[in-house]
């Protein structure tokens, strides 16, 4: 990995880490340094970037995203329905998907991320219409496709790849013998596991009657209940379940939004996390939060979890966490999600100088309490990735640019 000089992000107006008031050094993609009230780096010749108007995190992690549904946000036939119904009315439309479409959609989606200040995202893809049979043998290349676009060719260097996780759409649009043959395919290549589970009270019925048993005794039963899968959703566990998903490893991605939008219900967060299961927060498709924005699923969760909790448990800080911390533990990657030394150099800075912030007290507060939309800035591996609010490349494209002020949007019909 070719050296790169040391970036001081010095004297931040907040910092979401403890003895770092003056800053952190980052070097070669790392934190290398976090710089304590009163004291200058210990690291000679770094280039200073002064960060006295923002807030810094670290990147938030994104933990369930569908990116193709970006394509299909507030699709009237899809209004004002429950899960089931929803998918009904959307899945011909998704049956249309081409790649140039899922292209698209792919960059709309991390685009969308990065401008929020997510550094990390997961796709959930399960949709393979005529055309698509080989996307997850290409998985790849359009992932490094749409990174391009993006990023304008950035990388990680040695730590930049695409991790592949084993995930069936839901064990019941799955046989019992894919379910438990992907199980065991993880173990022996070492991936993660994901799938959708515990978000509907349909789902509980469905399982019982099908199967004679309640859905995470059958998810048990195909060999998944271990510490390298992660859920979506998990609001109808009960409390016997979540102790059995906090001894067995296995974490949750909570969509918030999602969730209130399809009244799915609230996953019981404090409880999952009392019994030792990792939170980690997840945008979910755009088809059902009819946006990409994690900075915002970060505010709706602690909205939800508060009014069901009270604001003795629940505070901006632990909805921050469930973002960073909790949904690195999600994907396995502990090397993301905090600001501590040896980590990677993902961050999100924030200004505060917007309307919404006005009369603001406490700048960590005032992103979740204010609701932040927009990063200032974003850094991936010590690279700044976002700059002045826009990816460099992409503004022309997807912003205000082109003649007469119009924005290029993608956009597919339903069929007639």
């Amino acid at each position: 990995m070719d050296q790169k000089q040391a970036i001081w992000i010095k004297d931040p107006l907040a910092i979401l880490a403890d003895g770092a008031e003056r800053g952190i050094v980052v070097r070669n993609g790392r934190i290398a340094e976090l710089v304590p009230a009163g004291r200058e780096p210990a690291i000679a010749g770094a280039a200073v970037y002064e960060a006295a108007a923002h807030v810094v995190l670290p990147g938030l992690i994104n933990t369930h995203h569908h990116f193709y549904q970006t394509l299909t946000r507030a699709l009237p036939a899809a209004l004002d329905r429950e899960l089931f119904p929803w998918l009904q009315a959307l899945y011909p439309v998704w049956a249309r998907l081409t790649p140039d479409a899922l292209d698209l959609g792919v960059t709309v989606a991390m685009s969308e991320l990065l401008l929020s200040g997510c550094t990390t995202t997961t796709d959930h893809h399960y949709v393979f219409p005529a055309g698509l049979e080989s996307v997850v043998q290409d998985e790849d290349t359009i992932l490094a496709d749409s990174e391009r676009v993006v990023a304008r060719h950035h990388q990680r260097g040695e730590d930049a790849m695409v991790q592949i996780a084993l995930a069936p759409c839901s064990p019941f649009s799955a046989t019992t013998s894919l379910m438990s043959a992907t199980a065991t395919l993880a173990a022996r290549l070492d991936v993660r596991l994901h799938t959708h589970l515990g978000e509907t009270e349909d789902e509980n019925r469905f399982c019982e009657q099908i199967y004679g048993c309640r859905p995470l005794d059958y998810l048990e039963q195909c060999g998944w209940l271990n510490a390298r899968t992660w859920l979506a959703h998990g609001i109808h566990f009960n409390a016997a379940e979540m102790t059995r998903l906090g001894r067995a490893g296995t974490s949750i991605s909570h969509c918030a939004c999602s969730n209130q939008l399809l009244a799915s219900g609230c996953c019981p967060v404090c409880d999952m996390e009392e019994a030792g299961v990792a939170i980690g927060l997840g945008v979910d498709g755009s088809a059902s939060n009819d946006e990409s924005n994690l900075m915002q699923e970060v505010r709706a969760a602690f909205l939800l979890q508060r009014a069901r909790y009270g604001v003795g448990r629940v505070s901006h800080k632990d909805a921050l966490r469930w973002a960073t911390k909790g949904s690195a533990a999600c994907i396995g990657r502990p090397e993301l999600g905090e600001i501590a030394v040896g980590k990677m150099a993902d961050l999100a800075l924030f200004k505060l100088d917007e309307l919404r912030f006005s009369g603001h007290g406490d700048p960590l507060a005032a992103l979740v309490l204010c609701g932040a939309h927009r990063a200032d800035r974003v850094m991936v591996g010590g690279d700044w990735i976002v700059r002045d609010g826009a990816i460099p490349g992409l503004a022309p494209l997807w912003g205000r640019g082109g003649e007469g002020g119009k924005t290029m949007v993608p956009v597919v019909h339903p069929p007639p």
